[in-house]
Formats: C-alpha cells, sequence, structure tokens
C-alpha cells in the first residue's frame, strides 16, 4: 500500500483538482466520493473505484476496515494511506470520515429517437448540488429511473451533489447536456412542467400513463420556450401564506403523487 506524506504528491494535487473543478472531471470523467455510506453504496452496486484513499486515522475505523477486507471491488482498487494533515486537503468535507474514491463516470450521452418510459424527469438550468442531488434521490427513491439534464445545469458528478443523492447516481440513468425541448417532443406521453400561476393543480391530474416532469431554475423556472413545449403546466396548492416552495421540495411532491395515484390502483 502507497502512503503518502506530503501535500505536493501529484496524486494529492490530481485529487484536490477533481474535487473543486466541474471542468476538470469532465475532462477526466472522474468523480470523488467521500463518506463510509457513499463508498459502500457504490461497492455493493458491482462497481470498482479508480483509487480507494484511507486516512492513517481512518485505518482504524472498523467500517472502512470491513470494507477493505470484505468487498471484491474495493480489493480491485488502487488503496493510498495518507497522512491525516493531507487528507484535510483532499476531503471535500470539513470533519471525514477516513475514506474517499476517485470513480469512474459512466457515459451520460443523450439517447436519439422516441422516449419511452414510464415516467422521467428532465432538469433545466438547476443551479444548487443540494437541490439537484435531492431530486435524484427522491428519483431513485419514487422509482423513477431516467434523469435529463440541460447544459447549464449545475455538475451532477460534483461532490455537493453526490452527497445530497445518498447514492441515487448509482441507481439512476443520468444524461447529461441534454436538449430538453428535444427529449419533451419525443417522449411518448404526458409532459407537465410547474409553475405558482398554473390553473390546473397537482392534484387533478391523472398519472394513470407515462409522465415527464419538467422543472426549472430555483429562481426563474421554465424559460419561455420549454413551457410552451410541455403538455400542461400545473402548480402545487399552497394554502399557507408563503408564495414559492423549494425546487426539490416541490419535486418531490410532483413525484409522490404519481407513485401515490399508481399504489392507489394496484390497491383497488
Amino acid at each position: 500500500m502507497l502512503k503518502i506524506t506530503s501535500r505536493e504528491h501529484p496524486t494529492v494535487k490530481l485529487l484536490v483538482k477533481l474535487q473543486k473543478s466541474a471542468r476538470f472531471r469532465k475532462q477526466s470523467k472522474l468523480a470523488i466520493l467521500d463518506g463510509i455510506h457513499l463508498i459502500q453504496t457504490y461497492l455493493n452496486s458491482d462497481r470498482t473505484p479508480e483509487m480507494l484513499v484511507i486516512s492513517e486515522s481512518g485505518q482504524n475505523n472498523e467500517e472502512i476496515r470491513s470494507i477493505l477486507k470484505t468487498s471484491k471491488s474495493a480489493q480491485k482498487s488502487s488503496v493510498i494511506l495518507v497522512t491525516d494533515h493531507v487528507f484535510q486537503k483532499i476531503s471535500p468535507v470539513q470533519s471525514p470520515t477516513g475514506i474517499l474514491a476517485s470513480i469512474p463516470i459512466p457515459d451520460t450521452v443523450c439517447p436519439n429517437g422516441p422516449v419511452h418510459h414510464d415516467c422521467c424527469v428532465l432538469l433545466e438550468t438547476l443551479q444548487d448540488p443540494g437541490n439537484l442531488g435531492t431530486i435524484l434521490r427522491t428519483a431513485a427513491a419514487a422509482g423513477f429511473e431516467h434523469i435529463y439534464l440541460s447544459a447549464d445545469c449545475t455538475d451532477v458528478w460534483s461532490p455537493k451533489t453526490l452527497r445530497a443523492a445518498m447514492g441515487a447516481h448509482f441507481v439512476l440513468n443520468i444524461h447529461t447536456d441534454c436538449d430538453l425541448l428535444e427529449i419533451a417532443s419525443q417522449f411518448q406521453g404526458q409532459v407537465l412542467g410547474t409553475s405558482p400561476t398554473a390553473e390546473k393543480n397537482l392534484y387533478q391530474i391523472d398519472f394513470m400513463q407515462p409522465t415527464a416532469f419538467v422543472f426549472g431554475n430555483e429562481g426563474a423556472g421554465l424559460t419561455l420556450i420549454l413551457q410552451q413545449a410541455v403538455d400542461e403546466t400545473i402548480s402545487i396548492p399552497m394554502p399557507g401564506k408563503i408564495e414559492s416552495l423549494n425546487a426539490a421540495i416541490a419535486a418531490s411532491i410532483c413525484l409522490y403523487e404519481k407513485v401515490r395515484q399508481t399504489m392507489q390502483l394496484s390497491n383497488i
């Protein structure tokens, strides 16, 4: 096992760059996972990290030791031990658990032709990595499999997005740099946008058909051109004294209304 004690080591510089630069992540097709749970989830999906980095204090953690001993995927990875001082520089969190990994980013190219899904999510110009990660996590929990992101969305493979998604990346088909107008036009089902001023609300929609939800920027919402491309714009009832909802919360409410209707039908 290689041990690194210098913050100037080329591997340390590589990992720091992966942590901080979306452009470098895209060029290198690598991303950083930080933390026991996230890495364990990745390993459980039968994927192999490029590299596992363990801090000196982390090597005494029972969960980390178990990962290294029992996971065949972990054993196939390059394992590096670093001092706690070096690990603090590499880790994207203030209180690291003592393990991180560099992983290959899968191919995320958008498909051509008709889009046949029972349900999917289109995200336009979403800027907050926490919101993006939460939407991914909710979509995965609700049984949605396909996510389409416009080119100007925040980086889906950033450390913050990965932490917020809590492993959802590894069960979803995530498509980046997409032409959402093209995806919406090719979708074989209803395409729904959201707006607080829409006349029809979420609970007036029949979700017993293939549905694509389109969610826009946290502040500006959907662009006019995408608003015109959806089949229906819907609102979420807000009887209280608040004008809008957080983007991730709004998306969660919508996705789970489809889940509710589907479960209600199956119980009839």
